[in-house]
């Protein structure tokens, strides 16, 4: 990086961000390398303090992926849901986090009964100093059966603990529920990490499969059983506030459901 010289003996980069700027000690002096290396690492610092949860979704999707799972975010909770096999499926569950932190490990410990492997993502800190490297952290994460997943800020990742084989106590209803909920979602339409945003989940898909046949008309729920076999009950629960009876056994779209549309287009 340039360093140049400006009235005032003031030393800054040329860089056009103008983020580094340092009144000399004395006259004609340079400021150190050291200090304008430290200016910079915190810049960065502050920058991939401000990644979210999101963009560590898809390198541990791709990771997963590679083992063999078919990957979708935002299942029953979880942040991603990986499954293999067809009659009885391998669960793998995994939670992202910007650190690691307790907090992370509080939701495998409330996830791990519906799967049957835990996987913990965070960033990797920049320094290196981050709980990835306390073998405390990494221990306790091990004692609990759970994988560690380290990702860097190009996106690599990294395992730091693998998944012991463990058998906790296991919920056959709560992990059905994501079976389920996995195996009827069309796609992979929600990022793991998200927050503050609506899911797309498997019954706001269909019900948006409703509107849009509902766009072109009056039907009743019996022609969208075809396309849409839980139609009936998506029609008459009308938990989005998409659809309004036009009559006996018909039903139409309110305005409710044509801004749904416009939000999640619909392909033919």
């Amino acid at each position: 990086m340039a360093i140049s010289k400006t009235d005032g003996d003031q030393w800054r980069s040329v860089r056009p961000s103008g983020l580094i700027k340092a009144q000399s000690a004395c006259p004609g002096q340079v400021p150190s390398a050291m200090k304008v290396a430290e200016r910079m690492r915190r810049v960065g610092a502050a920058c991939w303090e401000r990644v979210l949860e999101t963009s560590l979704y898809l390198p541990v999707k791709r990771f997963l992926e590679g083992l063999g799972f078919t990957v979708k975010g935002e299942i029953g909770g979880c942040d991603l849901v990986g499954l293999k096999g067809d009659e009885e499926p391998v669960v793998v569950i995994g939670e992202l986090k910007l650190s690691f932190n307790l907090e992370l490990v509080l939701q495998g410990v409330d996830r791990a009964t519906a799967g049957n492997e835990v996987w913990l993502a965070a960033r990797m800190s920049l320094r290196g100093k981050g709980r990835e490297s306390d073998a405390r952290f990494r221990n306790l994460c091990r004692r609990l059966g759970f994988g560690m997943l380290g990702v860097s800020v190009a996106g690599d990742v990294h395992i730091l603990v693998s998944p012991a084989a463990l058998h906790p106590r296991k919920n056959p209803r709560k992990r059905s529920r994501l079976v389920a909920e996995h195996s009827r979602r069309r796609g992979d339409p929600a990022a793991g990490g998200s927050t503050r945003v609506p899911l797309m989940t498997a019954y706001r898909q269909q019900a948006l499969m409703c509107a849009s046949a509902l766009a072109g008309g009056p039907l009743r729920p019996r022609d969208l059983k075809v396309t849409v076999p839980d139609a009936p009950k998506i029609l008459q629960g009308n938990v989005y506030g998409w659809f309004v009876r036009a009559g006996r056994g018909i039903y139409e779209l309110t305005d409710g459901g044509r801004e749904a549309l416009l939000k999640w287009p619909q392909r033919d």
